[in-house]
This record gives structure tokens, C-alpha cells and sequence, in this order.
């Protein structure tokens, strides 16, 4: 079994952050393991408040995982702070996994800042150039670009901007586009591009940390790229159309729907 780190934020409602990287873990048949970053106190109406964990408690978890357990592929979500950053990025050039995903968290959607302003600078110097893919939403691929996207010609001039930041690849999601919900990936080379059908809900908490998690397992799972991105696609997809509605604001996707489908387990 491989065998697949998170480095993120606890959710404590379980729809994004850890929880949700976990699950898409288990999902995917991959072995999830897990460095917090920071705990916050969340459910589905918003983000209330943050509490980051030390670096040298970071540094601690990261080397216990690393001399003991053969790492396949790293997801990195949520590090809000520079020195969270920098220890991070220290310990993955010393353990080198072959995989790496970024998921710049900048901004959770009731709009809690989740990134420090002044840590945006060490993430696109320190992360981005780990990263085997970075996957940033509109908003955030504006953060880190410096411009205004809003059309499938911005967002290839934007994976084009952030590739050259150091990141082998960039996933650009188009979640936020109002005609569609098209993705569009650039490796440097070409671009490849990944329909999607807007799907009326509400229910999207832990959508971006979800698709990250998927790929990093099908990454893991030694898939191409580009199909470890196509799956991905598809298992949100799956994930958002079946989705829960619990609590009173965005509720989460349904991480299992396929086994439970498979299992003959209904739900509301």
C-alpha cells in the first residue's frame, strides 16, 4: 500500500483541512498520515479562529513520519505563517519525496485568512518550487500572480506565471469562472484542459483540499499527471453532486459515495 502524508489544518466540523485529506485518502486505497500546521475552531458556517502549532512541533511530527516511513507522495494545504512555511520547506529538501502537492489555502469561504499576508512571499519563494503540481482557485492564482482572472485565457497566462515561479506543473481551477467550471493545467510544455459542469449546490466545503488530496493519491498510485488530475476531476465531481447537507451553512462533499454506493448504504 502506498502511502501518503497531509501536512494542513484541522477542521474541527471534518469537511475540509486534515479530515478531509484523510479521507480522500482512504478513499483512494492509500495509507494517510498526517502533520497539523494549525487547529482551527470551523463548521460549515465559517471559520471562527486559528491557532497555528509551533515549527518546532512541526519539525518534530515531520521527522518522526520521515526516519521511520517510506513517504510516496506530500499534500501541503494550510501554513499560514512564514516560519510554518520555512521548516516545512527545510524538511521536505532534506527528505526529498518524489511527489509533492501544493494547495495555496489563502482565504477559507466565509473569508477567514487563513495565510498571513506576509507569508505569501515565502510560499511562492519556499513551496512553489517544491511542488510537483500547485493548484491554486482563481483567487488564489491571483494572489500569487498579481493580476485579475476571470477568463480561460487569464487563468493558461496565469499557469504560465506560477510555472515560472519553480513548480513543475500548475492546475489553475475554474470553479470560480461564471460560465463553466473549467480547469486548465500547464507543465511548460502544453496545456491540458478539464471540463466540468457546474453543479447547483451549496454544499462545497472542502471541495479544493479534496481535489488536491485525490491527486496526490493517484500521484502516489503512479499515475501520470495528467490522469492523476483526470481522476481527480471525476472523484470531486462525484463527491460535490452527492454531497451532505449538514449544518446550517456550506456543507461537505460526500468523500464516499462510490464505496458507499458499492455497500448498498443509503444517505439523507
Amino acid at each position: 500500500m502506498k502511502k501518503v502524508l497531509t501536512i494542513a489544518g484541522s477542521d474541527s466540523s471534518g469537511g475540509a483541512g486534515i479530515q478531509a485529506d484523510l479521507k480522500t485518502f482512504s478513499a483512494h486505497g492509500v495509507f494517510g498520515m498526517s502533520v497539523i500546521t494549525a487547529v482551527t475552531a470551523q463548521n460549515t458556517q465559517g471559520v471562527f479562529a486559528v491557532q497555528d502549532i509551533t515549527p518546532e512541533m512541526i519539525a518534530s511530527q515531520l521527522d518522526a513520519i520521515f526516519t521511520d516511513i517510506e513517504v510516496d507522495a506530500v499534500k501541503i494545504g494550510m501554513v499560514s505563517q512564514i516560519d510554518t512555511i520555512k521548516v516545512i520547506a527545510e524538511k521536505l529538501r532534506q527528505y526529498k519525496p518524489k511527489h509533492i502537492v501544493v494547495d495555496p489555502v489563502m482565504v477559507s469561504k466565509s473569508g477567514y485568512d487563513l495565510l498571513s499576508p506576509d507569508a505569501k512571499e515565502a510560499l511562492i519563494q519556499e513551496l512553489i518550487p517544491l511542488a510537483t503540481v500547485i493548484t491554486p482557485n482563481l483567487p488564489e492564482a491571483e494572489v500569487i500572480t498579481g493580476r485579475n482572472i476571470s477568463t480561460l485565457k487569464e487563468m493558461e497566462e496565469a499557469a504560465i506565471l506560477i510555472h515560472s515561479l519553480g513548480a513543475k506543473a500548475v492546475l489553475v481551477k475554474g470553479g470560480h469562472l461564471e460560465d463553466d467550471a473549467t480547469d486548465v493545467s500547464y507543465d511548460g510544455y502544453e496545456f491540458t484542459y478539464y471540463k466540468g459542469t457546474r453543479i447547483a449546490t451549496n454544499n462545497t466545503h472542502g471541495t479544493g483540499c479534496t481535489l488536491s488530496s485525490s491527486i496526490t493519491s493517484n500521484l502516489a498510485n503512479e499515475c501520470p499527471l495528467n490522469e492523476a488530475i483526470s481522476k481527480a476531476k471525476e472523484y470531486i465531481t462525484l463527491a460535490i453532486q452527492h454531497s451532505f447537507s449538514i449544518g446550517k451553512g456550506v456543507g461537505p462533499v460526500h468523500h464516499f459515495y462510490s464505496m458507499y454506493q458499492k455497500a448498498g448504504i443509503q444517505h439523507v
